[in-house]
């Protein structure tokens, strides 16, 4: 693929249709941006807690993945947080102190689209934390933003399906604090998840525009007990508390979908949390259905 920059130079210098990866400065530090394809909307993805770019483009079908996909039937663009490790080496873009909260995330995605000269309003898709991020973004930037697909996103309501004993547990595992030790990678990505829901609360609501929210339907409670046994999780977990986490996600989502009229929720999905990976061509087709009610000027997904 021929790029139109190397790592280092901005964006600036770029054509805006052009195949583009490299590092775009943002007002003294470095983000590292990918887009390919042309069209409109700009459909953005924001990828999930120390998600890199190229969480996009992996995917257990060969030969499909949601980031060329996508870029069949329009431009699509995705970056690096700072944090954001790709395999075993650093982010590539500059780092910040940590940890860091959605409102921050919130604040670099915006300065990138600007720097970057990508034109808006922006179809944003959010995986996971990722979808935390694009939520708020749409929230804070409403006219920047014309639809929303969520990837079994994270979102406060989970915190609200939860009893205070059962959250002081979730958060742990929600933040991801056991996966990776800090020591291991200072710059590593690390969110502040209780200010991160906060700041979703203190935020205006949802307008109307075209959401899809897709919900993996492969639960976590048969995996835990496994997980624990392999040191994956504090050994003091409990070995049901799974099931704990499947039903207030299922209650999270359902909250969600009935945030903004005539979403559209999908919770047939056959796939685990990473519905990029596993069925990348319901996500691909998700977000082609959201890029079609955008052109065609409508807010809602159903009647």
């Amino acid at each position: 693929m021929a790029l139109a920059a190397a790592q280092g130079v901005s964006a600036a210098s770029a054509p805006g249709s052009a195949d583009y990866a490299g590092l775009v400065d943002i007002g003294g530090r470095r983000m590292y941006l990918e887009c390919r394809g042309r069209g409109s909307p700009v459909v953005v993805l924001v990828g999930g807690y120390k998600a890199s770019a190229d969480d996009w483009t992996v995917s257990r079908k060969p030969g499909l993945d949601v980031f060329g996909g996508v870029a069949g039937f329009t431009r699509v663009c995705a970056y690096d947080r700072p944090g954001t490790p790709v395999g075993e080496s650093p982010s590539r873009s500059d780092p910040v102190p940590q940890p860091t909260s959605a409102a921050d995330a919130v604040r670099d995605l915006a300065a990138l689209l600007k720097a970057a000269g990508l034109p808006g309003p922006y179809l944003l898709v959010g995986h996971s934390y990722g979808g935390l991020i694009a939520k708020l973004h749409a929230r804070i930037h409403a006219a920047d933003v014309s639809g929303l697909v969520q990837v079994d996103a994270l979102t406060e309501g989970l915190q609200d399906a939860e009893t205070p004993q059962q959250w002081a547990l979730q958060r742990v595992l929600a933040a991801g604090e056991i996966s990776k030790a800090p020591e291991d990678y200072p710059d590593l990505e690390r969110m502040d998840i209780d200010l991160s829901f906060a700041q979703v609360r203190a935020a205006p609501p949802l307008k109307p525009m075209p959401l899809l929210v897709l919900s993996a339907d492969h639960g976590w409670g048969p995996l835990f007990p496994g997980l624990i046994a392999a040191g994956q999780l504090p050994a003091d977990t409990p070995p049901d508390f799974g099931y704990v986490v499947d039903a207030a996600q299922a209650e999270a989502q359902a909250s969600l979908a009935a945030s903004v009229p005539g979403a559209l929720h999908i919770t047939d999905t056959d796939s685990g949390h990473e519905i990029q990976k596993e069925q990348p061509q319901l996500v691909i087709d998700s977000i082609r259905k959201v890029v079609e009610a955008v052109q065609l000027g409508r807010t809602r997904l159903l009647p």
